[in-house]
């Protein structure tokens, strides 16, 4: 019989007492055996890191190791770092405070790394569920994600932090995880590997839930964060430096961007003709009434992304959940929609200045 790897299954968190039993209790559940535990506190000023340690003892003589690094605030790299080079397994699994892993993720994980011809299987990675609430970011993002993963080929390009797994060894030879990158640390890692030649499988079945994502601050804070360090990875990974598939889930954000331009273009055009109020000539006669038409345009081209391909999904799918209030629902939507994508011009330029000053991880323009 042969006998199974041992697999490491870290968490980092700052400030999330109130999920750590939960994603502890979830990860220690795992069917897979052998299994070791390392849960990282990043500095947290709440009692996220007295909670790691009452699980800690609680469950100190059960058959899985489990560890607990305390350390400043460095961040979330960092803290995975930490527990990188602490972990004893051969495989290295990643997840978020704020996920449930379901049972057999970590087994489901060890399924898919099967290599196809060549191949050089360095990292698993799973599929995340989003829960939802009542609110509408709740259910508008566990639509979007949903859509992302329907349309993902078994060969990716980003092992996704909350469900992932890397063999250790592949991930210290690249370097393992940056501590001076400001957020998507799990993309970075990704196009590392695939530069070293290593391939990145999807595994459908290797399942973890993630608690609802609530609020509209808070939704877009995180999209905002997401284009500031999309700007760091075209930089430093351009397309032509780049190895393996292409980036295969940016998904609906891209669409989404697009909207705030357009329709500042649509209003734009309709300014002229207001401003020629009361007309004192037919409307004709008038070039505002020309570009006005055009704006119109600008405007059904609007509606049909939000009926027609990602964003399409997104809406179809929230108002089929939606029941009653049509309406009501199809404006909230369309006004999330476009403060997403004004979250992400936001972010991009960020980046930008990010880039000028060499912070959060850019690299220097000149040296």
């Amino acid at each position: 019989m042969t006998e199974l790897p041992l697999v490491t299954v870290t968490v980092c968190a700052r400030n999330g007492e109130h999920w750590v039993e939960d994603c502890l209790n979830a990860i220690h559940a795992q069917t897979h055996r052998p299994l070791e535990i390392i849960a990282v506190n990043d500095g947290s000023t709440d009692s996220t890191g007295a909670s790691m340690d009452r699980w800690k003892q609680s469950n100190g003589e059960s058959d899985v190791a489990i560890s607990v690094i305390h350390q400043e605030e460095l961040g979330l790299s960092a803290g995975r770092m930490a527990a990188l080079e602490a972990a004893k397994g051969e495989w290295v699994a990643i997840t978020d405070i704020d996920v449930r892993p379901e049972q057999d993720w970590i087994e489901q994980l060890l399924l898919a790394n099967a290599p196809v011809g060549e191949e050089t299987v360095v990292a698993v990675t799973g599929r995340t569920i989003f829960q939802t609430h009542t609110d509408l970011v709740s259910r508008f993002r566990a639509v979007e994600i949903a859509s992302k993963y329907r349309s993902r080929p078994r060969r990716t390009s980003l092992a996704n932090g909350p469900c992932s797994m890397f063999n250790r060894q592949a991930l210290i030879d690249v370097g393992g995880f940056d501590p001076n990158w400001y957020h998507a640390e799990d993309m970075e890692v990704s196009l590392r590997l695939l530069n070293a030649g290593g391939s990145i499988v999807y595994a459908p079945d290797a399942l973890v839930s993630h608690v609802p994502e609530i609020g509209v601050r808070r939704f877009l804070r995180k999209r905002r964060r997401d284009a500031r360090a999309h700007v760091r990875i075209v930089r430093h990974y351009p397309s032509r430096q780049r190895s393996g598939p292409g980036f295969d889930f940016i998904g609906s954000a891209g669409i989404a961007l697009s909207i705030f331009p357009i329709t500042m273009l649509m209003i734009l055009s309709l300014i002229p003709l207001l401003l020629e109020l009361p007309l004192d000539q037919t409307l004709q006669d008038l070039w505002q009434t020309q570009l006005a038409l055009g704006g119109l345009m600008l405007g059904v081209l609007v509606e049909l992304m939000f009926w027609r391909g990602p964003l399409g999904v997104i809406t179809r799918s929230i108002k089929k959940d939606g029941g009653k209030g049509g309406l009501f629902l199809a404006i909230s939507v369309r006004i999330l929609i476009l403060r997403w994508s004004i979250a992400l011009w936001q972010g991009l330029i960020l980046g930008c200045i990010d880039a000028v000053f060499a912070r959060n991880g850019h690299k220097r323009l000149f040296r």
